[in-house]
């Protein structure tokens, strides 16, 4: 049978004993590890492994042994409770070893986990587990966490469930990170908020979320954008000593001033420009980001884009004499003195 949806869902967090084998597959190599670990877990419990109830049977060992399978169905552990067949990397050329175990499989044997690349339609693999009637198929597609899978790793972690903006933000998250970092970030916030029983919020996400930017670079960009022209001076000394290139500045100075523009023109303001950007913008930033956007306006910040080309411009001019450094500071220091 083919499982998707809730009904894949379901049966990764609680698998039924009955059912003797799953095929989990899809091109993503990190969402198939992650859901055979979930169901592996659910079967066996946290020391499953210890206990030696679990049996990893490669691919290749198979189509040496292709008894193998069905010798660790039935084998009798050492420990009592549940145990599992992991098959790595199957392929159509292990249908007939799979369907013989299926044929044999009776409750209190091992249940079978097996995963797989991308599976055509027609794949005979793929045919067996999803025409089985009790056996299931669960394909994986690379499309981005939905909001129950969010909610239900928040209440694994026993989180409450977040307000609309933090989850909004953790759904953005989710479309722009790989399914691996997703799992890591998720997992950091939970240790984040582990002992307090407020609800997550968008400063929490920032908090934990992976940093795209050296903190100091923003944050000169921040002060440039709110027009702070005395917190400037120390740190483009501190940029400096850092050896952050000219033209790193520079290219970062247009993408804020470009992302502020964006905002500012978005016909749902500022907040709903920021919120459909690529990456997103989280928390508190966000919130910064917005303030600098009403403040500018859209006609100052097109005359800011404008000083920025032009300094670019000159920092790859061939003739070009005057230090690049001196010429990134002047600018930036004219940036922050524009009159409201």
């Amino acid at each position: 049978m083919k499982l998707n949806g809730p009904a894949a869902a379901k049966v990764f967090a609680r698998p039924d004993p009955a059912m003797p084998a799953v095929l989990i597959f899809g091109a993503d190599a990190m969402r198939v590890a992650m859901k055979r670990q979930e169901i592996l877990a659910a079967i066996l419990g946290p020391k499953g492994e210890e206990e030696m109830r679990l049996t990893r049977l490669p691919a290749a060992d198979l189509r040496k042994d292709s008894a193998a399978l069905l010798d660790a169905v039935k084998a009798i552990s050492f420990f009592p409770g549940a145990r599992a067949v992991f098959v790595e990397d199957a392929t159509d050329g292990l249908t007939e070893v799979v369907a013989t175990a299926l044929q044999d499989w009776r409750e209190g044997d091992a249940q079978i986990v097996v995963t797989a690349g991308e599976l055509k339609a027609s794949s005979k693999l793929r045919k067996l587990f999803e025409g089985h009637r009790t056996a299931a198929a669960a394909a994986l597609y690379d499309d981005p966490p939905t909001r129950e899978t969010i909610l239900a790793e928040l209440s694994r972690a026993k989180m409450a469930e977040p307000p609309p903006d933090a989850m909004a933000d953790l759904l953005a998250l989710g479309r722009e990170l790989s399914p691996g970092d997703f799992r890591q970030t998720m997992e950091k916030l939970a240790l984040y908020k582990l002992g307090d029983a407020t609800p997550v919020s968008p400063a929490d996400i920032e908090a934990v979320a992976p940093a795209t930017v050296d903190m100091d670079i923003d944050e000169a960009l921040h002060v440039v954008a709110e027009r702070n022209v005395a917190a400037l001076g120390i740190l483009l000394r501190r940029l400096e000593a850092q050896g952050v290139a000219p033209v790193t500045l520079v290219i970062m100075l247009a993408r804020h001033f470009r992302a502020l523009h964006a905002g500012a023109c978005d016909p749902g303001g500022p907040m709903a420009g920021f919120q459909r950007m690529r990456p997103p913008v989280f928390g508190p930033r966000r919130d910064r980001m917005i303030r600098q956007a009403k403040e500018w306006g859209p006609a100052a910040l097109e005359g800011a884009l404008t000083q920025i080309l032009e300094t670019d411009l000159s920092l790859r001019s061939a003739g070009q004499t005057a230090p690049a450094m001196a010429l990134v500071e002047r600018l930036m220091i004219r940036l922050a003195m524009t009159r409201r």
